[in-house]
């Protein structure tokens, strides 16, 4: 077997030349202390009518469920930070992360290369890629690793670089020299849970009721839009940026070298009334690769008319 810390070296090497940001690696165990967190969580229904999260909740909490003979979580950090935005600044808004290729596919193909490039140095080594599409709690993973500190609003904070980044993990039967966690830095500071409109954020923080998120009913809710939060969406169609945007630590974000990631031009300089009469055909074009599929067609117009009663507007 490969000696760990030269393998664990190389493999940090490669995910860098890759385009990832940082690199941590923790101990692929159990993790009893987050599985008591998140079976509270669940049990007060904080997940919404996000139902998958309730499932394989052993897989979620020991990676050996998920990859036989596991002995490492590689926990990575991908930056989509950009500061182009939408010019319309009364249109209604997409969160930053979606606005490229979705993520899933492109971040994915650099984790399947990076664990080509892990058995090409080390061997047969049994392995698994996961973004954000699997049961993986990825935040812990990273935190456990040393990437960063889950911060009040629950996102992962890196403390030279703010929290506008995707997290990957591979998982492997490979024992590496693992980091270990580094200290949360939120301190006093209150501004996420503040600014968040729709106080989906505990009054102490470090807990999110994703049932009461933007995101939360942007994308995942299929049904009406509760009335109660009428008014409160600050013209967000998909997913919401508030916390990050308000995040001390986020002014140390630089923009990402991701062309994939690029925002198309003509998402930019749509305005909002050409977001009010989008069409299916317009939709298709326009997120033909993007994450924004997800919510579909209809969710979005759902969305957008909900924004639209939301800003005193009427239909003539």
């Amino acid at each position: 077997m490969p000696d760990p810390s030269a393998i664990t070296h190389l493999i940090k090497e490669e995910a860098y030349r890759l385009g990832f940001s940082f690199v941590g690696i923790a101990k692929a165990e159990k993790m009893d202390e987050e599985a008591r967190r998140l079976e509270a969580w669940l049990n007060q229904g904080m997940h919404g009518q996000m139902g998958y999260l309730a499932n394989h909740f052993d897989k979620r909490t020991d990676p050996t469920q998920l990859v036989p003979g596991a002995r490492s979580v590689v926990s990575l950090m991908y930056n989509y930070y950009t500061e182009k935005q939408q010019r319309d600044a009364e249109a209604p808004r997409i969160s930053r992360y979606a606005y490229g290729e979705d993520y899933h596919f492109v971040v994915k193909r650099k984790l399947k290369s990076l664990l080509h490039f892990i058995r090409e140095k080390a061997g047969a080594v049994e392995g698994r890629v996961f973004v954000d599409s699997a049961p993986v709690l990825e935040r812990d993973w990273a935190r456990r690793s040393g990437i960063g500190w889950v911060g009040k609003n629950t996102l992962l904070i890196h403390p030279r670089a703010g929290s506008y980044f995707f997290l990957a993990e591979i998982i492997i039967s490979l024992e590496l020299e693992y980091d270990g966690p580094i200290k949360d830095h939120c301190g006093s500071c209150r501004r996420c849970i503040d600014a968040c409109p729709t106080d989906a954020i505990a009054s102490e923080g470090y807990i999110l009721d994703g049932s009461k998120c933007i995101s939360y009913f942007t994308i995942e809710l299929k049904e009406a839009i509760p009335e109660e939060y009428r008014g409160k969406f600050g013209n967000w169609m998909f997913g919401c940026d508030i916390c990050q945007e308000v995040c001390p630590w986020n002014r140390f974000s630089k923009p990402h070298e991701e062309p994939a990631f690029e925002p198309g031009e003509a998402l930019l300089a749509m305005k909002r009334h050409e977001w009010e009469e989008i069409t299916e055909e317009v939709f298709q074009e326009l997120f033909r690769h993007s994450a924004v599929k997800r919510t579909k067609y209809e969710g979005l117009k759902r969305n957008i008319a909900f924004l639209k009663k939301e800003n005193g507007q009427h239909d003539d």
